[in-house]
């Protein structure tokens, strides 16, 4: 194979043209994404039930779902957590199942159970970590939050318009609502009860499909629709009317307003009201032309819009990419030219320009299989073709030597070049066999690690396997020419050069001086071999090396989460976000003297959020920070937040504030610790024995536990004697839960009035 290709004149540059041809045609077809897809196989059960308490949540909604997915297949872990007003069930499965199997046989279990409370909404099925955040945008303006979020419908159907666009979801809204606040007066007026309006609503504004009316001439579909969707239509609605024909309508009755259900739901941005364009990838979506379709809309439409409404880019996950590409396309012309220059030193240009081509035709060749093995262009995958460059290039100079070194004993360029490739044949496949078994026991890694590092070995084995096809069989043959171009010349030696090569020889008299002496010593040698391997494996206990299963990559963002105890009101929360907001601003300052621009580019608050706590409330918000470039700014992620931590300060009523870069990958926390028991009071107690402890240990921050109190209770019962009155439990119960679900400006009122027949 090797004298074949050697001695044809056009297969081995027939053969380097299609390696070539089909890495520049598949590149352009690949997946970008920051880190490699990992699947999860985890599918999450949510139920919503209003008013009721982490307890009664676990009794009435985790434990019926825990019992009807008893006998699913495959299942690895199940958990529920119990939180106000809402249940999730999630179901993790073990990696040799199906999930499809796995998806349908949880949503039969769950269709079966028939013991969920009335008041419970449906059990929503959805399976998580399908997609993956690109980029968002913010539109930021001064507006009507109604008129807001209007614009970022309208903003959201253009975007999705765009074909290189997938997924678009709109954040800093609660569900719109029409919200009908009663007098208390008007109700005695008229004689009526919350239930009675609300009923009356209901029957009235409907819209329902009566079924088809076929004549003769043509069908017809017949349909009640007497919907009411503003204010105006449902002001008009009639709620009461008379024999006489008088009647009374909702708007005489009541004040309407469109509105949002919960005001804490919002988002600022750069201090101004926002709303957030979220724009996310399924699996097989490349990040790269998601970010800049995005990036030419936001440049279009903030020619169009009117003044004081802005579009602008914020939480980039995507520009981190072209920065890997960008450092392994740099890694990889330094490379080149590096080694061009050092085998200048000994060869002619010519010869040289051909062992240096070995770099690029492999790696061209490699992202043909690369991409038919399934892995992308990410982080992990950029680590495998960077070290890849110092391992191909050992190989194409250990050839190019060698037939350099037979051509020199007087062989004709041929043969030098079939003789001088055959003799380092078996110490280069050793080598190669070497790294195989090194790099391949990453493929046989399990769960979510084990997902991610398999990259590093496919990506790695793939490009050295296309090596050595260069190497053996395209590199000979060009060689061969570039000695027979050079063999009829005197070359021209330079003086530099020739300075150089009588440098080289004596150090090579020196290495062979040395070389005799390990070996006469050779008790000596292999004693200081044993010393230095000693002292290298004591670093890592001795705490100068230190572990980490990932390195810390510095990104562009930073957020700020806040967790303050359940039930504190949103003027609370606003006050801590106000004093964190007051100190990254001081930071901002500290810090952006020794940077070439503000350090902080772009800010957002998001009340309601808390990705850490998976809380969600007026108790909890999120600050998230697009600081400025990796790649221009001096300050790190960890300066940053350290930073910014002192400034803020503690806040006696917080259960915690933490500061944190947006994790990529197979995140979680560093160590995570789980405590198991049947009563709730022991579990806290040893939790918070337990995270005494660690406390104690230099350099622990950041504990928590996930068992908080939850919001305070008002329990209500009722007096004795009041049956008799014709009032029961369930009329109270019903009056309270109406009154409180519609959020009236009266229900104080009201519910002092009706605390004449009740204890607290």
């Amino acid at each position: 194979m090797i004298r074949y290709f050697a001695e044809h004149p056009t297969a081995s540059n027939i053969l380097m043209i299609l390696l070539l041809v089909s890495g520049l045609l598949t590149i352009s077809n690949m997946e970008k994404e920051t880190f490699p897809t990992i699947e999860k196989y985890e599918v999450q059960v949510s139920v919503a039930y209003p008013g009721a308490d982490a307890k009664e949540i676990e009794e009435s909604i985790c434990l019926p779902l825990e019992d009807a997915t008893d006998t699913i297949s495959f299942v690895d872990e199940t958990r529920c957590e119990a939180t106000d007003n809402v249940g999730s069930f999630v179901l993790k499965m073990t990696e040799n199942g199906n999930f499809e199997d796995f998806v349908q046989d949880i949503r039969d279990a769950i269709d079966a159970i028939n013991t969920l409370p009335q008041e419970s909404e449906s059990p929503i099925i959805e399976e998580l970590n399908q997609t993956s955040d690109v980029v968002s945008i913010a539109v930021s303006a001064n507006i009507d939050k109604t008129q807001l979020k209007q614009l970022a419908e309208t903003l959201k159907s253009k975007l999705v318009e765009n074909p290189m666009i997938p997924k678009v979801s709109i954040e800093g809204f609660s569900q719109r609502i029409l919200k009908v606040a009663i007098a208390e007066e008007n109700l005695r007026k008229y004689g009526m009860s919350i239930q009675d309006v609300a009923g009356a609503i209901s029957n009235q504004s409907v819209d329902l499909p009566a079924g088809e009316l076929n004549t003769d001439n043509r069908y017809y579909q017949i349909k009640f629709f007497d919907q009411r969707k503003t204010p105006d239509e449902l002001s008009k609605l009639i709620i009461s009317s008379s024999a006489s024909g008088a009647e009374v309508t909702l708007g005489e009755l009541a004040t309407i307003t469109d509105t949002f259900e919960t005001k804490e739901e919002a988002i600022e941005f750069n201090g101004r009201p926002a709303a957030i364009l979220k724009i996310s990838k399924n699996k097989r979506d490349d990040s790269l032309s998601i970010y800049d379709a995005v990036k030419a809309f936001v440049a279009t439409e903030n020619q169009t819009l009117p003044d004081g409404i802005e579009l602008i880019i914020t939480n980039d996950f995507a520009s981190i990419i072209k920065d890997r590409i960008q450092l392994v396309l740099t890694n990889s012309w330094q490379g080149i030219i590096l080694v061009v220059l050092s085998l200048f030193l000994f060869f002619n240009f010519r010869y040289t320009f051909w062992v240096a081509m070995g770099l690029p035709v492999a790696f061209m060749g490699s992202f043909m299989f690369i991409h038919a093995l399934d892995v992308s262009i990410n982080m992990i995958s950029m680590v495998g073709l960077l070290i890849a460059i110092g391992i191909l290039m050992d190989d194409a100079i250990v050839i190019s030597e060698s037939i350099a070194a037979e051509y020199k004993r007087g062989l004709p360029p041929l043969d030098a070049a079939i003789k001088g490739t055959k003799k380092v044949a078996r110490g280069i496949l050793s080598s190669f066999i070497t790294t195989i078994l090194i790099f391949g026991g990453l493929l046989f890694l399990k769960g979510d690690i084990g997902q991610v590092l398999k990259v590093l070995p496919i990506v790695l084995i793939t490009v050295i396997s296309v090596s050595l096809i260069e190497a053996f069989i395209i590199l000979p043959n060009h060689l061969v020419h570039a000695i027979q171009k050079d063999h009829d010349k005197t070359t021209a030696t330079f003086h530099w050069k020739a300075k150089f090569n009588r440098l080289f020889e004596r150090l090579k008299g020196k290495v062979e001086s040395l070389a005799k002496c390990s070996i006469e010593y050779r008790y000596l040698t292999i004693g200081l071999t044993f010393a230095c391997l000693i002292i290298t494996l004591s670093l890592v206990p001795a705490g100068f090396v230190k572990f980490k299963a990932f390195p810390e990559i510095d990104g562009n963002n930073i957020d700020a989460k806040i967790l303050l105890p359940q039930g504190t009101p949103l003027a609370r929360t606003e006050e801590v976000v106000s004093q964190v907001i007051a100190g990254l601003k001081t930071v901002d300052n500290q810090l952006s003297e020794q940077e070439i621009a503000p350090l902080v580019q772009n800010y957002s608050i998001k009340y309601n959020e808390n990705s850490v706590a998976d809380e969600s409330g007026s108790h909890v918000a999120t600050i998230s920070v697009d600081l400025l470039s990796v790649e221009l700014r001096k300050a790190t992620i960890n300066e940053v937040a350290a930073k910014w931590e002192e400034n803020v300060g503690a806040f006696p009523d917080a259960i915690s504030v933490m500061f944190k870069s947006p994790t990529t990958g197979p995140g979680g926390q560093a160590i995570q610790i789980r405590l198991q028991g049947n009563d709730l009071s022991d579990l806290s107690s040893a939790s918070y024995a337990l995270q005494t402890w660690l406390g104690a240990y230099e350099g622990v921050s950041g504990i928590r536990d996930d068992l908080r109190p939850g919001m305070p209770q008002i329990h209500i019962k009722m007096q004795e004697g009041t049956l008799a009155k014709g009032i029961n439990a369930s009329m109270i119960a019903q009056q309270l839960r109406g009154l409180i679900k519609a959020q009236m400006s009266q229900a104080s009122n009201m519910v002092m009035k009706i605390t004449k027949f009740m204890s607290c």
